[in-house]
């Protein structure tokens, strides 16, 4: 009986230290601000898929030229990806089709982008997307951006 209590009390302490590091990493990264809730399907097929299938919840953070884009349920604290201001060009936007809204968030728009050759797609709120247009032409002068 003390043999199984002990054991419950230490799987009880991981799940809280997971939940807790969880916490902690997101905290971090929100830190120095600029940060937005986004899902991200890499190296898309033409046309995409709706099946939902593909998509990673995420954070991204703004930093300089770049978008730094984290994994939720990850406990590293690089970013998986890194996508450059002047490398990344919008083919168009688009809303959640068919199992796909069951995989994004309730109020997500899906922006359709080109990164180095790439194909990826994008899904933000509403504002999260004006703000990231808003980002993407900015750029300073000489720099080339596509914003369909």
């Amino acid at each position: 009986m003390i043999l199984a209590l002990t054991v419950c009390g230490v799987v009880v302490a991981l799940v809280v230290a997971g939940l807790f590091l969880f916490g902690l990493r997101r905290r971090l990264i929100q830190r120095s601000g600029g940060t937005f809730d986004c899902s991200l399907r890499w190296d898309v097929a033409e046309p995409p898929d709706a099946s939902g299938k593909g998509w990673s919840y995420g954070v991204a953070r703004y930093n300089g030229d770049r978008i730094e884009w984290y994994r939720v349920f990850s406990y590293g604290f690089r970013p998986r990806r890194t996508l450059e201001r002047a490398a990344i060009e919008v083919a168009g936007r688009r809303l959640p089709e068919g199992e796909e809204e069951l995989a994004l968030l309730s109020d997500a728009v899906v922006l359709a982008c080109t990164h180095r050759g790439t194909r990826l797609e994008l899904a933000m709120s509403e504002d999260a997307l004006t703000g990231f247009l808003a980002w993407l032409e900015a750029a300073p002068p000489g720099q080339r951006v596509n914003v369909a």
